[in-house]
């Protein structure tokens, strides 16, 4: 049990990553991308390709792969969304448009990569276990929870101790009165999408160790975990996905330690249980009022 709870913490962390940039882009542009996990796809095979063609560790491959998909990020937004946004039904066209988006990353990734698995299989982590609490763990797991950790709080920072972060806030409260302030709503949504795809690109570089392996059709799958894990937290509300990616990562190392057969029905159920409890997040209220 309690090495359950313990990798739950440390997978929760590392799926609170994943759907971070997802809830961030929600947040401000009220819009779900469909092609979020097909980032963090693309995340990972840049991390396996550096890898294996020069040796580059992943975690610099993490943050280069961040900044080079952040620069894609604010290319894909002036080119998408106020032209989405300028359209009779925006939230329809922008599903359709990014569910589109996602099957041609995917088609390319297939053309590019094949079908196959593929891993690091080196221990670039170490091959010693890290002990917590007497219970011995894979580095990459721990290194992993850290790494995921420190790029929450810069989030955090990011959102509660900059300018643009202020700025950022008030978009999310409501695009109208940021825009009758003076604020440049469209730079702010700007960043913040590309951060969101960013985030999910420096996750990807890790997937190749926490989710045993990177294929070409992973990114609807992660895109669904992401959209569970924010959805717990409470949607637009990117400090609640900390509160539901722990409880996701708990769960998950639970359910595959005591009921394995049912843990890849776990995104589902989880947003069955709370869309039906309480749809806007379990701890959506308390978030908010902080």
């Amino acid at each position: 049990m309690l090495y359950a709870l313990i990798a739950g913490v440390l997978f929760g962390l590392y799926y609170a990553l994943i759907g971070l940039g997802l809830n961030l882009t929600f947040g401000v542009l009220r819009m779900v991308n469909l092609a979020h996990g097909d980032f963090v796809m693309i995340g990972g095979f840049a991390a396996v390709t550096a890898f294996s063609a020069w040796h580059l560790h992943p975690l610099w491959s993490l943050v280069l792969v961040a900044v080079l998909i952040f620069a894609v990020g604010i290319a894909l937004y002036y080119v998408l969304v106020p032209r989405i946004a300028a359209t009779k039904d925006p939230e329809m066209i922008s599903l359709v448009l990014f569910f589109g988006l996602s099957q041609v990353i995917e088609a390319l990734a297939v053309m590019r990569f094949g079908n196959n698995t593929q891993s690091i299989y080196e221990p670039v982590f170490g091959k010693a276990p890290v002990s917590i609490l007497g219970q011995p763990f894979p580095a990459v797991w721990v290194v992993s929870g850290l790494v995921s950790l420190l790029a929450l709080l810069l989030v955090y920072l990011y959102l509660y101790r900059t300018r643009i972060g202020y700025s950022t806030r008030a978009v999310m409260a409501s695009r109208e009165e940021a825009e009758v302030s003076g604020i440049s709503v469209h730079k702010v949504s700007a960043i913040a999408f590309a951060i969101g795809l960013g985030l999910a690109a420096a996750a990807g570089a890790l997937a190749p160790f926490m989710l045993g392996g990177i294929t070409p059709d992973l990114g609807v799958g992660l895109t669904i975990t992401a959209f569970a894990v924010i959805v717990l937290g409470s949607l637009g509300n990117p400090v609640g996905t900390v509160a539901g990616g722990l409880i996701y990562g708990i769960a998950l190392m639970l359910m595959q330690t005591y009921l394995p057969s049912w843990s890849a029905l776990l995104p589902y159920l989880l947003l069955l249980l709370v869309l039906l409890v309480k749809p806007s997040g379990l701890f959506g209220r308390q978030v908010r009022s902080a």
